[in-house]
């Protein structure tokens, strides 16, 4: 039996397409994850800090890509690293951001549940309940930018 599969350097980005047998053995990389904390972001550069050792490092933007829409001070996370080296972070499933910009509620006839664009503060936007204004915080469900409820501090 073969097996055909893509592969993809995760240090690198390469992808590349590789066969193999079916008594074929493959390295397992040294994968770890540990826990981290975003500290700030200064331009395109996103400084974290690891909860374990203190030692600091960033990541660029395009190393981040979407992740970026969820990434508040002092929030943790979880670093991916692969040989010594941070490849990516892998995110809560749920943060709690507040909502800096929103329409002010509609008053509609209709007894269905209606929703309004709210950009929060890290500049992601998602659809809100309309009774929702500006300066709360709320849930987001970091897997899909869904609303998920309203955060009483």
């Amino acid at each position: 039996m073969i097996v055909k599969v893509k592969v993809k350097n995760p240090q690198t980005g390469f992808v590349q397409d590789k066969s193999f047998r079916g008594g074929d053995k493959v390295n397992e990389p040294n994968v770890e994850e540990r826990p981290v904390q975003f500290l700030y972001r200064d331009g395109d550069e996103f400084h974290f800090m690891d909860q374990e050792d203190y030692s600091q490092f960033f990541l660029n933007a395009e190393e981040i890509g979407d992740a970026s829409r969820y990434l508040i001070d002092n929030l943790e996370l979880r670093a991916c690293r692969l040989e010594e080296k941070v490849i990516g972070i892998a995110l809560p499933n749920h943060v709690d951001l507040e909502v800096k910009e929103t329409p002010p509620a509609i008053k509609t006839g209709g007894s269905g549940s209606q929703t309004k664009p709210a950009t929060l503060e890290t500049g992601l936007v998602v659809q809100v309940p309309n009774y929702l204004e500006p300066g709360e915080k709320i849930r987001v469900d970091t897997r899909d930018a869904r609303f998920v409820q309203r955060v009483k501090e």
